[in-house]
């Protein structure tokens, strides 16, 4: 039987469709085979990508994502803290919205996890609750376009707190309070509320 006249019984073309049968499946399985140890060393992340909405990517590994987007800089990270209410009766928690703004000219990743970003309630000169005493150490990476804003709500359950973590400490007062958001260096101005 010769390579390009196949000869036998049957006629030529089943002998051409089984050749091409053979390749296909022979392709498939150098695909396969790519794909499997591409998953197993982990390696076949598309990070070009990326959703550009705000949502959580994978951790950069330096300074730089493997796809080349830079690490937000801190004059470049815009942040805003507003209150959903100016004064919370007895029952009610004080619930904050932390907006982060990217304002420079190129998307760039920000971790805004738990223990990057700070709400921190003061009244006057006495630490009363923060956001971070009691954060998980997860990043929570968000790559942002040039002007894309990221909103995440942070709760407070007037009760105060200390670093570390202690269990068990005392309700906050009825009194007049502030809350400062700081992100990446950036602080903002104060939020003043009130509980009852």
């Amino acid at each position: 039987m010769g390579v390009l006249r196949p000869e036998g019984s049957l006629p030529p073309r089943v002998y051409w469709i089984r050749r091409t049968v053979v390749l296909l499946v022979l392709v498939l399985v150098v695909v396969l085979a790519v794909f499997g140890v591409r998953a197993l060393t982990g390696g076949g992340g598309d990070d070009a990508a990326a959703p550009t909405d705000g949502t959580t990517v994978e951790q950069p590994t330096a300074e730089e994502s493997e796809a080349g987007t830079p690490v937000c800089e801190p004059a470049a990270v815009g942040v805003q803290l507003a209150a959903d209410a100016t004064t919370y009766p007895a029952a009610a928690l004080p619930t904050f919205t932390v907006t982060i703004t990217n304002t420079g000219d190129v998307a760039c990743l920000l971790d805004a996890g738990e223990a990057q970003r700070q709400v921190l309630v003061t009244s006057g000169s006495d630490r009363i609750w923060a956001s971070t005493d009691c954060a998980s150490g997860e990043a929570l990476q968000l790559l942002l376009a040039p002007g894309q804003a990221d909103e995440r709500p942070v709760q407070w359950d007037r009760n105060r707190s200390v670093e570390g973590c202690a269990p068990d400490q005392p309700a906050a007062q009825p009194g007049t309070y502030q809350a400062v958001l700081t992100l990446a260096g950036t602080s903002t101005e104060p939020v003043v509320f009130g509980l009852e």
